[in-house]
């Protein structure tokens, strides 16, 4: 198995990379991603593009567990993006908005983290498929990050609501 990118494999790495480094300034500086925000658009955007690119780069030449994740984030996103303006979400939309964000983010991390350990050096890589321990302690610690990231929002949301800290 080739570990070299085609063109359109770089261009799709590209447009996710800019994604992610935008989902984590936002996470970073407003503690959520929030769609109406600059930086909430941007997300969207290079996600949904990163999204959509995925289905073009095939590996083994056909939809991988990778592209179930692409879609997922495309079910996800307009429900999340769109949660405060659903009734069905009532007074948890905010949660389920910050959340979903925050879950899209972490849904476009696993393949980044497969890709980049059965990749990466190209040499010799440190994984030799997405089965291997290495990979599935980094998929682990991501998991174990965004839980942590995603508690720490569900928590600043409730002290938010009962006024004792200013807004995300």
């Amino acid at each position: 198995m080739p570990n070299h990118l085609s063109t359109f494999g770089v261009i799709h790495t590209a447009i996710s990379l800019v994604g992610v480094a935008v989902g984590f300034i936002a996470l970073f500086q407003d503690g959520k991603i929030a769609p109406k925000t600059k930086n909430g658009t941007l997300y969207g955007i290079f996600t949904v593009l990163a999204c959509l690119t995925s289905f073009l780069v095939m590996k083994t030449g056909h939809l991988s567990s990778a592209h179930n994740l692409s879609f997922l984030v495309l079910i996800l996103f307009p429900i999340v993006y769109y949660a405060p303006s659903l009734r069905i979400f009532g007074s948890k939309a905010d949660y389920v908005q910050t959340i979903g964000m925050t879950a899209t983010l972490f849904f476009s991390l696993v393949p980044a983290v497969v890709e980049t350990l059965t990749r990466l050096p190209v040499e010799q890589p440190l994984a030799d498929g997405p089965d291997s321990p290495i990979v599935k302690t980094g998929l682990m610690t991501l998991l174990v990050l965004f839980i942590i990231i995603m508690i720490f929002q569900a928590i600043k949301l409730k002290s938010q609501r009962k006024g004792l800290t200013p807004a995300l």
